[in-house]
């Protein structure tokens, strides 16, 4: 989704960040934010602890209606 020569690229991607990786618990979102830094994206941070954490801390979490 980074790479603009990816067949998948998300113009999202292209503008100025921030970009925040997050994940259940935080590992694949800290591998995520490795690659993505390596591929040339700023600024870009992970969620330690993922959204387990985030919610675990009384963070705000809105509900969506799943499709």
């Amino acid at each position: 989704w980074i790479d603009p020569e990816s067949p998948y690229y998300k113009d999202f991607f292209a503008g100025d960040g921030p970009y925040v990786f997050m994940c259940a618990g935080g590992f694949r979102s800290a591998l995520a934010t490795q690659v993505a830094q390596r591929m040339g994206l700023k600024p870009v941070y992970n969620l330690i602890g993922g959204f387990g954490a985030w919610s675990k801390d009384g963070a705000p979490v809105e509900p969506h209606e799943r499709k």
